[in-house]
């Protein structure tokens, strides 16, 4: 226990510090191995290693196609093009809603989270600098469209987080749709009252838009420069209705999307190849990042003090599902990844979660859920997604930190307790 303690404190304070989790992980993961007594090498070549090409095998298509698509989606102008729609159909006033709304229909269409935040910054600006709006506010606002409900709660989403459960709990992408219902309109309509308050209180104290520092590199798009937004949402609405309603596998449903996308924007042929080099090369990053964690969970399931840690969150008072919860939540907010921190949590405890579910009677689509929402509950100042958009937006911890920890941390948290009173009443 004392080892695993050890790792995860070590992993969480270097992460923070800024320590790539590709070499971090195994590093702490041998020195969790050193303090159990297990032999170094073998723990590295045998366990450590089969737990990053177990992930690997199962989930590479999925990170190289979704990355594809979400590089087309951009290169495309596409992703631009829907957003630009959605938010001038809120209207220009109502510039927080419009980048809420418009960072969710890419999320939830299966656009990476990354281009969603190149995409939607450009956009952001022109609304937040029409409506006079503070600029500290664009983070949370798009953290919220992107990385909260859209990302884990709602029933069908085709992003990784909700997808990793299915093949611990048997279940498929839609699974126990009114908890994630449920929870995912805590998120998105306590988030957004937050974050319509905070505007508020900004503005009451004189802190209104300013021109970013790097404004000429904000490039604002003119509709008619974009390809049409309703063909360039068709690609997002196929991917979903044949991963939720045809019932196809992720990897058919993304490549039908991708072809469909680059058929509509077939006179932007010659950007097509760089594109998908480009997207290809960055889901090796994506998907190793997410890898290494997970062979850290299975390091910490080979150590002899697992047992331990198993029974302390097995006999938690109440619901199983609170255990599942606190354990995802936990290495989401360690690793500063939510698929990562879900892929130690399931990997070293899915089974045996599964196996409650079976002889507890709570539906494995609640477990399903709840370890989705809870994977995106704790995004920590240290968070890989988070770092990227303080970069993208030219803000600091400091301009934008507390919002994002209302709508990023407290509200979810929140989403994750309700979740968990569903499932435990069998409400799911």
């Amino acid at each position: 226990m004392i080892s695993i303690i050890i790792g995860l404190i070590l992993l969480m304070l270097l992460a923070y510090k800024g320590w790539s989790i590709v070499w971090l992980a195994p590093l702490v993961a041998g020195v969790v191995a050193l303090i159990s007594g297990l032999e170094l090498l073998p723990t590295y070549t045998d366990v450590y290693m089969q737990g990053f090409v177990d992930f690997v095998k199962a989930w590479f298509p999925v990170f190289m196609l979704g990355a594809i698509f979400g590089k087309l989606m951009e290169d495309t102008g596409a992703a631009k093009s829907v957003a630009l729609w959605v938010t001038k159909v809120v209207g220009k006033q109502r510039a927080i809603l419009g980048v809420l709304i418009g960072a969710a229909v890419l999320t939830y269409g299966g656009v990476s989270l990354f281009v969603v935040v190149f995409a939607i910054y450009p956009i952001s600006i022109a609304l937040f600098r029409e409506a006079n709006i503070s600029r500290k506010l664009i983070p949370g606002t798009i953290a919220l469209g992107a990385f909260t409900f859209t990302m884990t709660a709602l029933p069908g989403t085709p992003q990784i987080q909700n997808l990793i459960p299915m093949q611990y709990f048997k279940t498929d992408p839609m699974a126990a749709p009114i908890i994630g219902i449920v929870s995912g309109l805590i998120m998105a309509v306590g988030g957004y009252f937050y974050l319509a308050w905070r505007q508020k209180q900004l503005t009451a104290q004189g802190d209104v838009f300013t021109e970013p520092k790097q404004s000429k590199d904000v490039k604002t798009e003119d509709a008619s420069s974009l390809p049409n937004p309703f063909l360039s949402f068709l690609p997002l609405l196929v991917i979903v209705v044949t991963l939720n309603v045809l019932k196809w596998n992720i990897i058919p449903s993304m490549i039908v999307g991708t072809l469909l996308l680059m058929a509509l924007n077939a006179k932007k042929l010659a950007i097509f190849l760089p594109s998908i080099n480009q997207g290809a090369q960055g889901s090796v990053t994506a998907i190793i990042n997410t890898s290494a964690a997970v062979g850290f969970g299975a390091v910490v399931k080979a150590v002899p003090g697992f047992e331990d840690l198993t029974n302390f969150l097995m006999n938690i008072k109440g619901s199983p599902l609170i255990s599942e919860a606190l354990a995802v939540q936990l290495m989401a907010g360690v690793t500063g990844s939510a698929s990562g921190g879900m892929g130690i949590a399931l990997e070293a405890l899915g089974s045996k979660y599964y196996e409650l579910a079976i002889s507890t009677g709570i539906a494995p689509e609640a477990f399903h859920r709840i370890a989705s929402v809870a994977s995106g509950a704790l995004i920590l100042p240290h968070n890989g997604a988070l770092l990227t958009l303080l970069a993208v937006t030219g803000l600091t911890h400091k301009d934008s930190y507390r919002d994002i920890f209302f709508v990023a941390v407290i509200i979810p948290t929140i989403a994750t307790i309700v979740a968990i009173t569903l499932g435990t009443l069998g409400i799911y």
